[in-house]
């Protein structure tokens, strides 16, 4: 009898593991999607403050424009978590080249006003895929990008 009692309970907790490990294996699938989509959304955040700072740099008289629209930009990256390019895995790689700045400044714009735009698609289009603080992460700073492509493109000038 103590047999078969040894053989129920280790049946038991052998089933409790594998319900455990296979509803682990969901929330690590969860917990893992969930960071691609942070690392992707603080790559795109990092991505377009390069574009600020290289307009910046392109076009000095623009700065005083430009500096509170990439401070904010610079807050979505940390909000995202930790540059993805400071990974160790990142570092490894050539860093992406410098985005190019069209010469008349408000071709400039325009194009950081595209950048802006499809970032903030970008993070739209996430929504559906994306947990629900994250989702309201992503809807909050993509409203801010539709809002900074408006500001960029004369609105409220």
């Amino acid at each position: 009898m103590a047999g078969a009692t040894a053989a129920l309970l280790t049946g038991g907790a052998t089933a409790l593991l594998a319900g455990c490990s296979s509803d682990g294996d969901g929330a690590d699938g969860r917990a893992s999607a969930e960071r691609g989509l942070r690392e992707s959304a603080g790559r795109d955040s990092a991505r377009l403050l390069e574009r600020y700072d290289a307009t910046i740099a392109a076009h000095a008289s623009l700065a005083q424009r430009l500096r509170p629209l990439r401070a904010e930009v610079a807050r979505h990256a940390e909000a995202f978590g930790p540059d993805p390019q400071a990974s160790p895995s990142a570092s490894a790689t050539a860093p992406p080249a410098a985005p190019e700045v069209p010469g008349d400044e408000n071709a400039a714009l325009a194009a950081l006003a595209d950048a802006e735009r499809r970032t903030a698609d970008a993070r739209t289009a996430a929504l559906g895929s994306a947990p629900p603080d994250l989702a309201r992460l992503l809807a909050s700073v993509a409203a801010a990008g539709a809002a900074h492509a408006y500001l960029l493109t004369g609105g409220g000038a």
